[in-house]
């Protein structure tokens, strides 16, 4: 009886392991054209799942996702096809609509769509005993109503994260009335968008001056094609004394961003999401002051496990906050070798 309960006992070693920061093992670069991992064994194998990454393949904030996601497959077992869709809510649900047409075991989503767009598709799902869970950006309602039958959540908290990073700011630029601060965010998305009001209604409080230019698709999608529009904004701003960018490949490219404007290291504070290797390298640097780190590695490992706990022992949702607090220079040289690894 012991030995068929051990694979079990491991897999919930290993949970514990990601969650409480025991060292794991090397995640897989995502560098294949092979969107379907596969393997031959292991207590999760035939288990059929759908898991969406997020952005596109070789995005650095979601290439960390999918290396969580191909670890966990190669570690359970479980099969898994991957569906990329450039950040954009709308191509999520229709590929939501074409996974759950295939009848897979499970469906990992990003959030970003919002409850209201979700809501029939999951429950149309679940009624065909479709595992469904999130990770990134939350669904709570779903959360709430699916969370006995597996449906959980790998991310942070978004408002109190975005809320976070808006008070971080105002303490660590010292940021009174009447200065001016610059908001990249994505607050037309409903579900993703709460972190991008946390950080809005931090700020506010502080009554500093706030500017919110909304992330358009293309750039959501490409970083490098918001270059005019930010340098469009700095150069009849330049009172502007700090930049708060609600987008981890965005916040990635600050030091390309604030170079095209004409500035140098430190003329402008800056701060944003995601201990990228391209983050961590423009802290370093000095073009980036702080990060927030949400461990996406964690929101692709932790719900291909979530799905295989629910499918073959009935276990309920896990709602897992990854949020990790705060990187600046000091935390840099200890991140930089996961970073370039793309776990962290």
């Amino acid at each position: 009886m012991l030995n068929r309960k051990l694979p079990f006992i491991v897999c919930l070693l290993v949970a514990v392991g990601l969650i409480y920061g025991v060292s794991v093992p090397k995640a897989t670069t995502a560098q294949t054209a092979n969107p379907t991992a596969s393997a031959t064994s292991g207590w999760c194998k035939n288990v059929n799942i759908v898991f969406f990454p997020g952005g596109t393949p070789g995005g650095s904030f979601e290439t960390v996702v999918y290396n969580g996601a191909v670890q966990a497959a190669a570690d359970l077992g479980a099969n898994v096809q991957y569906e990329w869709s450039n950040w954009d809510p709308p191509t999520m649900i229709t590929q939501f609509k074409a996974a759950e047409a295939t009848k897979p075991d499970g469906i990992a989503v990003m959030g970003h769509p919002g409850d209201d767009a979700f809501d029939p598709l999951i429950k149309d799902a679940e009624s065909q005993g479709i595992i469904v869970t999130s990770q990134n950006t939350s669904l709570d309602k779903a959360e709430a109503d699916y969370k006995s039958a597996g449906f959980g959540y790998s991310g942070a908290d978004l408002y109190p994260q975005g809320e976070s990073v808006g008070n971080e700011a105002i303490k660590e630029f010292g940021l009174t009335k009447g200065d001016r601060v610059m908001v990249w965010g994505l607050l037309s998305q409903a579900g993703r968008g709460q972190r991008t009001q946390g950080i809005l209604d931090a700020l506010k409080t502080a009554n500093v001056t706030v500017d919110y230019l909304e992330i358009d698709a293309a750039t959501n999608s490409d970083p490098s094609a918001g270059t005019a529009t930010f340098v469009g904004y700095v150069s009849s701003h330049p009172d502007v004394k700090a930049i708060i960018i609600d987008h981890g490949n965005l916040t990635g490219t600050l030091p390309t961003y604030l170079k095209a404007a004409g500035k140098n290291p430190g003329d402008i504070k800056t701060a944003g999401f995601d201990a990228t290797a391209a983050s961590l390298q423009g802290i370093k640097d000095g073009w980036i002051n702080f990060v927030n780190d949400q461990q996406e590695w964690l929101q692709g490992y932790m719900p291909i496990l979530q799905i295989c706990l629910t499918k073959k022992y009935g276990f309920s949702g896990l709602h897992i906050n990854t949020g990790a607090g705060f990187v600046t220079k000091d935390e840099v040289d200890a991140l930089a070798a996961l970073s370039k690894q793309q776990i962290r």
